[in-house]
Order: structure tokens, then C-alpha cells, then sequence
């Protein structure tokens, strides 16, 4: 019998709850904020393990990976949906409004391109940096 080589990424461990529970708690965490999360309840992990983790969780599906040109952050809500991002203190929101279901498809000719999926950010300021 030939090892599952991903059955590693399938278990689920201690340190990945630790990762998950981190994200879900905290809002649109970087992969730092996660690490320092999880070292309050675990101080000897490794900063690998957690961002071993984060990707983990990301290829399964249990989280989104946000782009933000940045430091990428992580989000525990996989339903589609878009995000706001304070241009001045970077932090990131769910935005209030419903995902367009087949926005690809309003493309009309794309020249070839194929269109596998789309993500929209507003970008602004939150209520803390308007002050």
C-alpha cells in the first residue's frame, strides 16, 4: 500500500485548531497576528508551524487568503462575499453587500482569458482613521 502523502494536511491537530480558532476570533488577522494568537495558548510553537498551518487550512477550503499587496491576511468565512480595506490602517471588513453571482459572465468577449473567479475591495477609510 502506497502512503498518503496528504494525510498530513488532512489531520487535524492541536496546533491547526490553534491556527483555525485564531482566525476565526480575530478580524481578517495577517499571518503574524495569528502566531502571536496562538502563542498566548501554546508559547513554544514555531512561527513555521503557523504559517505551515494558515497554508494548510487555505488549500483545504477552511480559509481565504486575502491579497492585500501586503502582508496577506486570513479570513474563516469561505462563503463568497467582499471585503473594505482602511487605506490608512490597512485593517479589513466584510463588506455590507451581497456577491454578484456570475459577474464573470457579464464580461462578454475576454479575448481567451479564462475567468475562473473575481474579488472586489473597497477601498477607503474605517471609522477610526476618519476621525
Amino acid at each position: 500500500m502506497i502512503p498518503n502523502k496528504n494525510k498530513s494536511k488532512q489531520r487535524n491537530t492541536i496546533q491547526k485548531n490553534l491556527v483555525r480558532n485564531a482566525v476565526q476570533c480575530l478580524n481578517h488577522p495577517d499571518a503574524e497576528e495569528v502566531y502571536e494568537a496562538v502563542r498566548q495558548r501554546r508559547p513554544h510553537i514555531s512561527k513555521a508551524t503557523v504559517y505551515r498551518n494558515l497554508s494548510q487550512l487555505t488549500e483545504q477550503g477552511e480559509l481565504i487568503r486575502i491579497d492585500t499587496g501586503q502582508a496577506d491576511r486570513f479570513d474563516s468565512r469561505t462563503i463568497a462575499h467582499y471585503h473594505m480595506r482602511c487605506r490608512s490602517c490597512g485593517k479589513i471588513f466584510d463588506a455590507p453587500l451581497p456577491p454578484f453571482e456570475r459577474l464573470e459572465d457579464r464580461l462578454g468577449d475576454t479575448g481567451g482569458f479564462l475567468v475562473e473567479s473575481h474579488s472586489i475591495e473597497f477601498i477607503g477609510l474605517c471609522p477610526d482613521c476618519k476621525q
